[in-house]
């Protein structure tokens, strides 16, 4: 990841500066909320693929690009604040989440206004097609939410609906923020459309290699078993209920419906699931589609930045957290 910034540390740090400025307030409460959500900034991965998709197609930035950026970190804050309510979830990324340090009312609100925030950042400056892209992912990632609810409650995700879920809850954004960077420096609907698909094969390889970790080991830095516990239907297990034997299949639904707190019992799946090669399959998914995502890199000509693209792309399914 430090070669990969080191290509476009003058863009980070602008962005940084930019972003920083977007979410001043003249509420002292709204201040100090945001001040610690902006020390405390994650891998930055979407504003960077704005940047980088920006990049290819023009080397010195316009005001648009930052715009793009921050807006789509705001929106992307503004769901792990939001989620983090919904999960009544006290840490994040190591640190207290803000529902933890400030309450679940401050938490939601603070959302509301970080996405707001977004919306207007576009809207002063006449952004309307970026605006368009990134409220598309909302509106994507709000579907996505809410038919993953849906079927985990009757444990029947099939691998389509599973593929479904993911596109719209994970990919759309990153799919946006490639799209907005793209647009940013070519407002041609051609080449902003590759990019869109480009970052949608990322994100589905990013949510992918997500979903792997679960089946993982204590070495990667986070528990296993926790999709399993919340009777989220990945593709690791998905796999394993289409290719179980019907004794094998009534047993793990049997877990996940009524015993996933029971670390032993979730511990049974995870050792079924690699039994079954359903950790092979979806590595195989997994790279299927960052493979896709290369090649529509490689329609493009080779420079810098689209090798530095491309090594955002292995970072995705190589990371090991």
């Amino acid at each position: 990841m430090d070669d990969i910034k080191h290509l476009i540390s003058k863009e980070l740090q602008d962005f940084e500066s930019k972003f920083a400025d977007s979410v001043k307030s003249n509420i002292p409460l709204l201040d100090r909320v945001m001040h610690y959500i902006v020390k405390r900034k994650g891998k930055q991965m979407r504003p960077m693929f704005v940047l980088l998709s920006a990049r290819l197609f023009c080397e010195n930035l316009p005001e648009s690009t930052y715009s793009a950026a921050s807006f789509v970190e705001l929106l992307h804050t503004a769901t792990l604040v939001h989620d983090d309510v919904v999960d009544d979830a006290n840490e994040r990324r190591g640190f207290f989440s803000i529902n933890a340090l400030w309450k679940n009312k401050i938490a939601v609100l603070v959302g509301d206004y970080l996405l707001s925030k977004g919306l207007s950042l576009c809207l002063d400056n006449n952004e309307f097609r970026t605006l368009k892209l990134i409220s598309d992912a909302v509106q994507a990632m709000s579907e996505g939410e809410l038919l993953q609810i849906e079927k985990t409650r009757k444990l029947n995700i099939k691998e389509d609906i599973y593929f479904e879920i993911i596109r719209r809850k994970t990919a759309s954004l990153l799919a946006s923020a490639c799209a907005a960077g793209a647009w940013s420096t070519t407002n041609d609907e051609t080449t902003t459309e590759q990019m869109r698909l480009f970052g949608e094969k990322v994100g589905i390889a990013f949510q992918i290699k997500d979903d792997l970790f679960d089946y993982g080991s204590a070495k990667i830095g986070k528990p296993t078993g926790i999709d399993i516990r919340e009777k989220k239907m990945t593709l690791p297990l998905i796999y394993t209920l289409e290719h179980a034997t019907p004794e094998i299949r009534r047993r793990i639904i049997n877990i996940v419906k009524n015993y996933n707190t029971d670390k032993e019992k979730v511990n049974e799946v995870i050792d079924l699931v690699k039994a079954s090669g359903g950790i092979e399959y979806t590595q195989q998914k997994m790279f299927q589609y960052r493979d896709e995502a290369i090649a529509i890199l490689h329609s493009l000509p080779e420079t810098n930045i689209r090798n530095g693209l491309e090594s955002m792309v292995r970072y995705t399914t190589d990371r090991t957290f």
